[in-house]
Parts: C-alpha cells; structure tokens; sequence
C-alpha cells in the first residue's frame, strides 16, 4: 500500500501533467506555423537558434533555483522531437 502523502503529491503531479500536456499542444502548433514558413528541409535544424535557446534556458533555470541539467535535457528532448515532428510533415 501507498502512503496516503505520496498518493496525494501524485495526484498534483497529474495535474502538473495535464497542464504540460496543453503548453506542449501550443508550442506545436507553433512550430507548425513556422514550418509552413520553412520552403527547405535544410532549415528545419538551426544550431544557432538551439544554442540560443539552451542558453536562455539555462540562465532562467539558474535564476528561478531549478536543476541546470533537468532543463537541459527536458529542452533537449523536446527540440529534439520537434525537429523529427518537422521532418515528417515537411510538405515542400
């Protein structure tokens, strides 16, 4: 049996959950508009702009106390799978 405490926090977790859920629905759907607006496949990874972003990133989760290393890889991997989202809807 689960302590009554940690069946609590997981229930907030959850919660967390569906509300990442919606953010990362949004971001999507940004990055579909800017893909529409990519006319090459060759622009769909810029190395720059990640760098910008893992940048900013890290210095927001510095400044806000949170794990360098939990953002880096939670952004990571969602620019990762954006990029694949990317290719496989590339339409041009």
């Amino acid at each position: 049996m689960h302590n009554k405490k940690i069946l609590i926090i997981r229930k907030k977790l959850d919660s967390l959950d569906n509300q990442l859920l919606s953010i990362i629905k949004k971001r999507v759907k940004l990055v579909s508009i800017i893909l529409k607006n990519k006319k090459f496949k060759k622009q769909i990874v810029d190395k720059k702009r990640i760098k910008q972003i893992l940048s900013r990133i890290k210095k927001k989760s510095k400044e806000k106390k949170i794990d360098t290393q939990i953002t880096q890889e939670v952004w990571k991997s969602m620019i990762s799978a954006c990029i694949k989202y990317e290719y496989r809807n590339f339409k041009k």
